[in-house]
């Protein structure tokens, strides 16, 4: 069915969720950890931080389980693939794979990555030094698009395949432009999420040279404080999260479970800084009510707001300002909490592991807190679900991500009733 063949705009709903996170590797630990309040960071053990100027990270809490490739396959694959195939099986097998499936090529993926397979770029880049030669699966272990490649040859999926690299959006942005490729008719089903998996030696080096990072590192439970008046920057994490999202027709004529609905997706910029947001929350501000305007949502309307707020002293104050000029009078009782303070930023996966956890809101009733939070920062005012869970039974969700370079993307979803 081309696009131009469409008489109106298709519904868009999620059917699966998949997540490795440092809370636990899937959904169902990760959500129960989050609603617990449980932070995940703590000593760096994948390489040897202890001369280092940050020596704290959120790293998972087991090794990754094969979700069933060849032993050789595994072997080759960096760590941010082997998080996306995991998180993706999850969401492919809740989703169902029943009879009915729309057609290989009615099915695509999209799953973003920040920078791609750096464990693997620095591991040859060592050996090329050493001895002088690198492995042939170099380039392709290493690529950004390898984890939406794989996913594909992985599901049979021969639909848009497709990698969005936008920083910390890059997750979001996935999901966002998956959505569309349904919404205007290109594709039936599509697997969306992001990955990486960036606790390596240069990365942490290089956001502590940024001194983007917190250094609290006698105290890392502590350390990852968005909203709070002491907060020193975010916490380096890693995981994937990925959603299965179709058609409403495809959904029903299958049988599928149906989580929520996918109705409000927005992509836009600061043009401001390389890594700076702009500290009025302007561009923030426009993509949230243009995710609004193609929700058909009023702010007020909103039961919860899942925030970027990483823990940075401006990125934090500015998305704040963005939440009350879009929000209004409504930001006293708009629920608003910060789930990186106990995951870390997962950087390109935090876009989708944060849907994830907007989903779960929406079908349990339940919020995740902003852990840490002990003395809210007056500039960062809010209705901050603070600390502990609570019960508020949203109906309409939003979640923003933004990323270096400017780049914003904010998702809203909605409770699903027939």
């Amino acid at each position: 069915m081309p696009p131009q063949a469409l008489e109106r705009e298709r519904r868009v709903v999620v059917t699966g969720c998949g997540a490795q996170t440092p809370l636990g590797l899937g959904v169902g630990s990760t959500w129960e950890a989050a609603l617990a309040g449980r932070s995940a960071v703590g000593p760096i053990t994948r390489f040897d931080a202890r001369d280092r100027a940050v020596r704290i990270a959120a790293e998972l809490p087991a090794e990754v389980v094969n979700p069933g490739l060849p032993a050789k396959e595994w072997r080759r694959l960096d760590r941010f693939a082997a998080l996306a195939l995991a998180a993706a099986e999850e969401a492919v097998r809740s989703a169902g794979t029943s009879n009915g499936l729309p057609a290989p090529h009615r099915r695509g993926v999209v799953i973003g990555s920040s920078i791609g397979g750096v464990d693997t770029l620095l591991a040859n880049h060592r050996a090329l030094l050493e001895k002088r030669r690198v492995s042939a699966f170099t380039i392709p272990m290493t690529i950004s698009n390898i984890a939406a490649g794989l996913a594909a040859i992985r599901h049979g999926l021969t639909g848009p395949t497709l990698c969005t690299t936008s920083a910390c959006a890059s997750g979001a942005h996935a999901i966002g432009e998956a959505a569309w490729n349904i919404r205007r008719g290109a594709a039936d089903w599509m697997l969306a999420g992001g990955s990486d998996a960036l606790v390596n030696d240069l990365v942490v080096a290089a956001f502590a040279a940024m001194r983007a990072l917190s250094t609290r590192n006698d105290d890392p439970e502590r350390a990852s404080r968005p909203f709070d008046r002491e907060r020193d920057g975010f916490v380096v994490g890693e995981g994937a999260g990925a959603v299965v999202l179709e058609s409403l027709d495809s959904a029903r004529a299958r049988g599928a479970p149906i989580r929520a609905e996918l109705v409000g997706y927005a992509a836009g910029g600061d043009a401001y800084h390389l890594a700076a947001p702009d500290e009025h929350g302007a561009g923030a501000a426009r993509c949230m009510e243009a995710a609004l305007n193609d929700a058909g949502v009023p702010a007020n309307a909103l039961g919860y707001v899942n925030a970027h707020a990483t823990g940075t002293p401006a990125g934090d104050v500015s998305e704040a300002r963005a939440l009350r000029q879009v929000l209004g009078d409504a930001v006293e009782h708009v629920p608003v909490s910060a789930t990186k303070s106990m995951t870390g930023h997962l950087l390109g996966a935090a876009g989708a592991v944060e849907a994830i956890l907007c989903v779960r809101a929406l079908e349990t009733g339940w919020l995740p807190p902003t852990v840490n939070l002990e003395h809210p920062d007056p500039e960062c005012s809010l209705a901050h679900v603070a600390r502990k869970a609570i019960r508020a039974d949203p109906k309409v969700v939003l979640s923003n991500s933004f990323g270096f370079g400017g780049t914003n993307a904010t998702l809203i979803f909605r409770r699903w009733e027939e």
